[in-house]
């Protein structure tokens, strides 16, 4: 594999390994990933250039590291994490070890995505929906949902501080809390709530209210203000409020935001066919989409029309149960054990089996073209010497 001569020789060395990981963070959000995932860049340093352009693997193996070698990429985005497990010492002693040596030895940085690809929308399980609705690049012909769906906290809004106060001092408190960190919703500065009603109190005898006499019961006009805050700004917001409020005893509530689910972000999918096919015509549909002659099927009737599809690239079998919960009649996926598939079928749903890297590896094209929309100049190729290590025979 040459790739001297290229375009991206001229103007290649302009871009950075950190421009890379921008577009893949763009793409594929970190934040998408599972708690228990490796993603990001695993080796590497991030000013380093890209030299020769990227080259996208779903595995990282020595095949695959001397084709980068040859094409002298300066990043290598392997989906599978190829450090998983922590390293005692790298060494030539195995080839997990070789491969992330040679990379460092010749200045080859590597960065994985892996699920963080998987939840994204238009991401791998996307892709796969659509060839399984019989779609087109872009298109699924049906609804289609995250199984589990992705939530998201803006940092701005992690935490809501209310507090209640004069009328006539709002806008001064307000204005205080939004010098701090507070009130920042996306492009806006200064958002707030306001509500005005009656406030009580009893003074002791050594209190000094802003309002009233100490020693009695009063009710005064108050505003309640709600202002959004992020978590690291919010001591200093607290300070800012005590400090500028008319009040002995300033009155702060915090209450902590939950993040907002996303429907179209997350792990797996549920795909609601526009047009009910038999489970022998899903299984035919994913053959032609992942390029296999064969795959695996697991189900009571072949010929039964189903309609509501689970769907996960690699390995699901940890989504059964959410798709059994959303009612779908068959589950799509690269791989599951024995006894995995046998409770599927005893929960009432079928399973298509296309194996692992399979359902994964047909989309790193679309992800190739995506990245060099993302890095003008830069050429972004898919391994050669990147194939399924199970065969059919």
């Amino acid at each position: 594999m040459n790739w001297t001569g290229s375009t991206l020789e001229q103007t290649g060395n302009a871009m950075r390994v950190q421009d890379a990981v921008r577009a893949m963070e763009e793409i594929a959000p970190l934040s998408y990933a599972e708690s228990w995932d490796r993603v990001g860049l695993h080796v590497g340093r991030v000013d380093s250039s890209l030299r020769s352009g990227v080259l996208l693997t779903i595995d990282l193996t020595e095949q695959v590291m001397y084709e980068a070698e040859e094409a002298g990429v300066g990043l290598i985005v392997a989906y599978h994490p190829p450090i998983w497990e922590p390293l005692a010492r790298i060494t030539n002693a195995s080839a997990k070890q070789r491969v992330i040596l040679r990379a460092i030895e010749r200045g080859i940085a590597i960065y994985s995505p892996h699920t963080a690809l998987d939840a994204v929308e238009g991401g791998m399980t996307d892709w796969l929906c659509e060839g399984l609705s019989g779609g087109s690049e872009g298109k699924i012909l049906g609804d289609c949902r995250a199984l589990k769906s992705h939530a998201r906290t803006a940092e701005t809004q992690q935490v809501k501080i209310v507090t209640f106060v004069p009328p006539e001092d709002v806008d001064r408190i307000r204005g205080a809390l939004a010098t701090a960190g507070a009130g920042i919703v996306g492009k806006y500065t200064v958002c707030s709530f306001s509500l005005e009603g009656n406030g009580t109190f009893f003074g002791g005898e050594d209190s000094n209210p802003a309002a009233g006499k100490a020693g009695r019961l009063e009710s005064v006009r108050e505003v309640r203000l709600e202002m959004v805050c992020s978590k690291a700004a919010l001591a200093l917001a607290i300070q800012t409020l005590e400090q500028f409020h008319s009040y002995e005893e300033p009155p702060v509530d915090v209450y902590e935001l939950m993040a907002k689910p996303t429907r179209r972000d997350g792990t797996g999918r549920r795909l609601v066919l526009d047009h009910p096919v038999s489970i022998s015509e899903l299984a035919a549909r994913l053959k032609k989409h992942i390029g296999r002659e064969q795959i695996r099927v697991a189900c009571a009737d072949i010929h039964k029309p189903a309609s509501v599809v689970g769907v996960c690239p690699g390995a699901g079998a940890e989504l059964v149960e959410a798709a059994v919960r959303d009612g779908c009649e068959v589950f799509v996926t690269g791989e599951m054990k024995h006894h995995e598939v046998m409770a599927a079928l005893d929960a009432g749903i079928g399973t298509i089996l296309g194996e692992h890297t399979s359902t994964e590896r047909g989309y790193l094209p679309r992800l190739a073209s995506r990245l060099e929309r993302a890095l003008p100049g830069v050429r972004v190729k898919c391994a050669m010497s990147d194939a399924d290590p199970v065969r059919v025979i």
